[in-house]
């Protein structure tokens, strides 16, 4: 099983931190797993259900269809970054750890490769005191980077610099242009 792989997309950091500074600090909402974390771990609904921008969960039980919120409309490299994922887009969030936050271990069930539904990270903002662990090993995520993680594995992260971390998170149904940017011998295992 994959634990983690970079994807074959690089997006421009200034770019996407230009973006990040439409985003206004009233538009961030505290991260609603609150035993998950301790400091300051908050959410902006780029995409959601309804295109509401307070849903920040994407709840899979909920009923309509995900549309993009008026938040995104302020971001457009981020609308460029979107489209660039020729597959159904569920969810797109920014997630921000506050300078001095930690995200304790948890799983999130139901997205890895397997279970037809992923979730791509992509760094907009972090640096070397940024620590993020996937089933115990550290992961080094650069700015800009496309990354899939399988979060049905225990995953966790510090932020131990005095900068906020900021990443974009994209929910994504597989679907057949999306397989094809994984690792044949891999992707042909999951497959059977």
């Amino acid at each position: 099983m994959l634990s983690s792989f970079k994807l074959p997309f690089n997006f421009d950091p200034v770019r996407l931190k230009s973006d990040l500074g439409q985003i206004e600090p009233s538009n961030w909402i505290p991260h609603f797993n609150q035993s998950y974390y301790e400091g300051d771990w908050s959410v902006v609904a780029l995409r959601s259900i309804g295109g509401v921008a307070t849903q920040i969960y994407p709840d899979p039980t909920a009923r309509g269809s995900f549309a993009d919120t008026h938040i995104l409309a302020r971001c457009p490299y981020m609308v460029e970054v979107l489209a660039t994922f020729e597959c159904p887009l569920e969810a797109a969030r920014l997630l921000k750890l506050s300078a001095g936050s930690s995200i304790r271990e948890h799983k999130d069930l139901n997205l890895g490769y397997e279970d037809g539904e992923i979730r791509i990270h992509i760094p907009v903002q972090t640096n070397e005191d940024v620590s993020f662990f996937l089933a115990g090993e550290r992961l080094w995520m650069n700015e800009g980077e496309s990354w899939y993680l399988n979060f049905n594995l225990p995953h966790r992260v510090e932020n131990r610099s005095r900068a906020d971390r900021v990443h974009l998170v994209l929910d994504c149904v597989l679907n057949d242009w999306l397989r094809a940017r994984f690792p044949a011998p891999w992707n042909q295992e999951n497959l059977l």
